[in-house]
C-alpha cells in the first residue's frame, strides 16, 4: 500500500485521472441513488397494484367457484323438493352432485331422527370420490355411504347449523377427526317440508386441497400464493397440504413465536384491508390482503363468511429485477469509471508530455548543464508559455552563468595575485621581526655595558677608572648610534 500511494504521489496524471473519476463518481453516485430510490417506490408500486390486482383476481375466482358449487346444488334441490317421500331417489341425487360438477368432491343428504320410519331412525346419503389411492379427481371412483365422520350426522357442523338457523350457509374447513378424507368445507341447504319445517340438509364438500390447486393456478411470480382464511383462522387456501389438514393460522404462528405472521392474521380476521412486511421461514415477504366479497346474485343468500384473503409475495419476487439492475447498473458505472480512469490517464500524460521535457530540463540544468537547449513548443495554451518562459529564463540562466563564471575567473586570478603579495607581505614582515630583532640583540650588549660602566664610574677610586669607564661609555654609544643609524637607512627603503 506505501508504494502505491508513493507511486500515486510521484505520478501527476494519475492524481489528476483520480481526482476527477472521483468528483464524477460522487455525482455518478449521487444520480443512482436517487435513480434507484426512485425505481424503488416504482418497483413497490407496480408490485402492490399486481398484488391488488392478483387478489381481485383470486376473490372472483373463488367466488365463481362458490356460486357454481351453489347453483348446482340449487339445481338439484328444487327437483329434490319434490320426492322426499322416494328415499331410494336420495343417493341418486347424491350422486349426481359428484359426478356433474368437478369442484364437488362429496354430497349427503341427510334428515331428522324418524323421517322415514321404515328406514330407521336416522337416515343419510352420501358420495364423494375416493382419492386415496392417488387417482386423479375426475377418475376417482365414486363411493356411496350411509356415514359420515366419526359422530352422529345431527352433532356436526354442517348439519346442525342450517337446521339451527333455517338458512344455507357455507361452514368453517372440517378438518383432522372431523373427517373421514381430506379437508373439506361444506355448502350446506335446510330440506324444508309443505309446512316449511326443516326436515334434513342437502350439504355439499370442496376439498381444500383441490380449492388451492385451483386457486394458486394464478399468482403474479414463481413463489409467491394466496392464502384464504375461514372466520376462525382456518386455512382454506393454502399451497402447503398439511396446513389445510391440521393447522390453523393462529397456532402455527404461536408455534413459531412469530409476531408478524400473527399480527397479519388478526388484521384478515378482523376485516381490514392492506399489507404488511413478514417473514416466513428466514424469507422476508410482504402480505397483501382484503377481506372476501361475495358477488350479488339473484335468489343467492347473502351470507357474511368473514373469509380474507392474502397473497404471500416473497421480497426476492418483487425487487429481483430491481436488484438485477442494480447489479448491472453497478457493473456499468464501475467499468464506465475504469474506462474513464484509463482515458484520462491517457489525456493528461500526453498532455502533461511537455512538463516532463521540462522537468528533465530543468533536472539537467541543476546538474551543472546551463546550456542545455529547451526546445521551442508550438502549443499556445499555457503548458506552451509554460515551455517557451522557461526557455527565455534557461537563456538568462546561461547568460548569467557565463558572467557569473567570467567573474570568477577574474576574482581567481586577482586572488592569486593577492595571495602573493600577502605572502611577500609576510615574507618582508618575518624579515623585518628577525632584523628588529637581531637589532635589538645588538643593542642590548652595549646598553647593558652603559649601565655597567656607570656602576663603576660611580665606584671608580681613581681618575684613570673613570676616565676609562668613560672610554668605554662613548665606545658602546658608538654602536648604538650605528645601530639606529642601519634602522633608519632600512626604514627609508
Amino acid at each position: 500500500m506505501t508504494r502505491l500511494s508513493r507511486f500515486v504521489a510521484k505520478t501527476l496524471s494519475l492524481r489528476i485521472s483520480l481526482m476527477v473519476v472521483c468528483a464524477i463518481a460522487v455525482l455518478l453516485t449521487a444520480a443512482l441513488v436517487v435513480m434507484l430510490q426512485f425505481s424503488w417506490m416504482a418497483v413497490k408500486g407496480e408490485a402492490t397494484q399486481k398484488a391488488q390486482q392478483t387478489l381481485d383476481a383470486t376473490v372472483q375466482h373463488v367466488d365463481n367457484i362458490l356460486l357454481n358449487v351453489e347453483q348446482t346444488a340449487g339445481n338439484i334441490y328444487w327437483d329434490l323438493l319434490s320426492h322426499l317421500n322416494d328415499p331410494q331417489r336420495m343417493s341418486a341425487y347424491s350422486r349426481h352432485l359428484v359426478e356433474t360438477n368437478r369442484y364437488i368432491t362429496g354430497a349427503a343428504i341427510a334428515f331428522e331422527p324418524n323421517y322415514y320410519k321404515d328406514r330407521g331412525k336416522l337416515f343419510m346419503t352420501y358420495c364423494h370420490r375416493d382419492t386415496s389411492q392417488g387417482n386423479a379427481d375426475a377418475d376417482a371412483p365414486i363411493i356411496e355411504a350411509h356415514t359420515f365422520g366419526t359422530s352422529p350426522y345431527t352433532e356436526q357442523s354442517w348439519y346442525r347449523v342450517p337446521v339451527d338457523s333455517g338458512r344455507p350457509c357455507w361452514t368453517n374447513p372440517l378438518k383432522n377427526g372431523d373427517t373421514e378424507h381430506e379437508a373439506i368445507i361444506t355448502f350446506s341447504l335446510p330440506i324444508y317440508d309443505h309446512s316449511r319445517k326443516v326436515i334434513g340438509v342437502m350439504a355439499v364438500d370442496l376439498s381444500l386441497l383441490l380449492f388451492s390447486e385451483i386457486v394458486q393456478a394464478a399468482k403474479p411470480s414463481p413463489h409467491s400464493y394466496a392464502v384464504l382464511l375461514g372466520s376462525d383462522g382456518s386455512y382454506i387456501v393454502h399451497p402447503d397440504s398439511d396446513k389445510l389438514s391440521h393447522h390453523s393460522v393462529f397456532s402455527l404462528s404461536r408455534q413459531h413465536t412469530n409476531r408478524t405472521i400473527y399480527e397479519a392474521a388478526e388484521a384478515m380476521i378482523n376485516g381490514k384491508s392492506g399489507y404488511k412486511k413478514i417473514r416466513i421461514n428466514d424469507t422476508e415477504s410482504y402480505i397483501f390482503y382484503k377481506p372476501f366479497q361475495r358477488t350479488s346474485a339473484p335468489i343467492r343468500i347473502q351470507q357474511k363468511l368473514g373469509w380474507s384473503v392474502g397473497l404471500i409475495y416473497p421480497k426476492s419476487d418483487i425487487f429481483s429485477s430491481f436488484f438485477h439492475m442494480v447489479y448491472a447498473v453497478v457493473a456499468i458505472a464501475v467499468v464506465s469509471l475504469l474506462l474513464l480512469l484509463l482515458l484520462c490517464k491517457f489525456i493528461t500524460h500526453r498532455q502533461l508530455l511537455p512538463l516532463r521535457v521540462l522537468t528533465l530540463q530543468m533536472q539537467r540544468i541543476a546538474e551543472g548543464h546551463y546550456n542545455d537547449t529547451i526546445p521551442a513548443s508550438n502549443l499556445g495554451d499555457e503548458m506552451g508559455s509554460l515551455q517557451q518562459h522557461f526557455k527565455q529564463m534557461q537563456k538568462a540562466l546561461a547568460k548569467h552563468m557565463g558572467d557569473l563564471q567570467h567573474l570568477t575567473t577574474s576574482l581567481r586570478e586577482r586572488g592569486e595575485v593577492l595571495d602573493e603579495a600577502n605572502r611577500q607581505a609576510k615574507d618582508a614582515d618575518r624579515m623585518k621581526t628577525a632584523f628588529l630583532h637581531n637589532m635589538t640583540n645588538q643593542m642590548i650588549t652595549p646598553v647593558s655595558n652603559i649601565g655597567k660602566s656607570i656602576d663603576k664610574m660611580s665606584l671608580a677610586a681613581t681618575q684613570e677608572d673613570f676616565n676609562r669607564e668613560v672610554d668605554t661609555i662613548g665606545n658602546e654609544s658608538k654602536t648604538i648610534t650605528e645601530a639606529l643609524n642601519n634602522l633608519l637607512n632600512l626604514s627609508m627603503k
